[in-house]
Formats: structure tokens, C-alpha cells, sequence
């Protein structure tokens, strides 16, 4: 069971944690792009982003967790801005994946990502039972 953590007198954060505790196994989860099981990338940013977030779920499942079991969530991302103007769409495929579970998170632009045509790749921690 992860607890979000927040400091007496800070505002409660939107979509995301500031801190998660959690006690249990921990699964530590590599960069995930949006790319199918036979290796097909997604169209578009907000594709690309709930497939990378299905395969770290799919990844938690395999090692016994559920997504309130993902602690932290690490996101990079090639454009800012098309992140931001995703943010109507995104919000709705996220929750298709994770529900109403918001992690600590991260997310931050970078110049490339190792695949060429990826536009976010998503890291990801679970604490498990």
C-alpha cells in the first residue's frame, strides 16, 4: 500500500504525488516507449503515451503488483509544448490506464530519445506487496 505524502500547509497537487511511501518489494521499470508487442510504434504523442503506460503496467502485473502499486512515474518527453497541448486528451487516456492513482512524477523535455520516431518514454518505480 503506497501513502501520498504531504506537508502540512502545501496545496494538494493535481495529477500527480509529491512524495509516495510504501514499504514491500521494489520493481524497477525501464524507459517505456509506445510500442506494441510486435514492435509497432504509436501515432501521436498521446498514443504513444498510454501504450508506454500499458507496458509498465503490463510489466507491474507481471511481477504480481496493480497500478496503485507504481510509485513514481519518470517522463520524457521531445516536445513541451505538444505535452501541453495534449493535456485535454491526455488526462482521460492516463486514467484509462492508471484510474484515479497518481504517483510521484517527473517529467522533463529532452533534445532525442534512442528511438528515433518516440516522443515520451516512461520510467517507472512500484512498490510491491
Amino acid at each position: 500500500m503506497l501513502t501520498p505524502i504531504l506537508p502540512e500547509g502545501w496545496p494538494t497537487p493535481r495529477g500527480y504525488s509529491h512524495a509516495m511511501l510504501g514499504q514491500g518489494r521494489i520493481l524497477t521499470i525501464a524507459g517505456q516507449i509506445g510500442t506494441a508487442p510486435d514492435g509497432t510504434l504509436a501515432r501521436g504523442f498521446v498514443a504513444q503515451a498510454e501504450l508506454a503506460l500499458r507496458n509498465i503496467l503490463a510489466l507491474v502485473k507481471a511481477a504480481g503488483g496493480e497500478a496503485q502499486h507504481i510509485a513514481r512515474l519518470g517522463w520524457y518527453v521531445t516536445d513541451m509544448e505538444a505535452y501541453r497541448e495534449s493535456l485535454a486528451e491526455l488526462g482521460p487516456a492516463y486514467r484509462a490506464v492508471m484510474g484515479r492513482h497518481y504517483p510521484a512524477m517527473v517529467l522533463v523535455q529532452v533534445a532525442a530519445l534512442v528511438e528515433p520516431e518516440a516522443l515520451v518514454e516512461i520510467e517507472a518505480t512500484a512498490i510491491l506487496p
